[in-house]
């Protein structure tokens, strides 16, 4: 009975060491993805900000009003 108590104890400890180690693997994937999600995020928000950047520039070559128009007085 002993032997078989004591076998059965040492394949918990292997069971339980490799499971630390596979936990310990996931949580550095889970470091590493959401490092790689933060670096998406951050280039997501350049290009947004980079198209609507060119968007109000494209609106404003479209401005209908003739150059130096808006800048004579009303009274002259």
């Amino acid at each position: 009975m002993r032997a078989e108590i004591e076998k059965r104890v040492s394949e918990l400890e292997t069971e339980y060491r490799d499971g630390q180690r596979m936990l310990a693997d996931l949580e550095a994937k889970q470091a590493d993805l959401q490092q790689t999600v933060l670096r998406i995020s951050g280039a997501l928000q350049v290009l947004n900000e980079l198209l609507a950047a060119e968007n109000a520039s494209q609106a404003g070559d479209a401005d209908p009003t003739p150059p130096g128009a808006a800048s004579q007085p009303a009274d002259a």
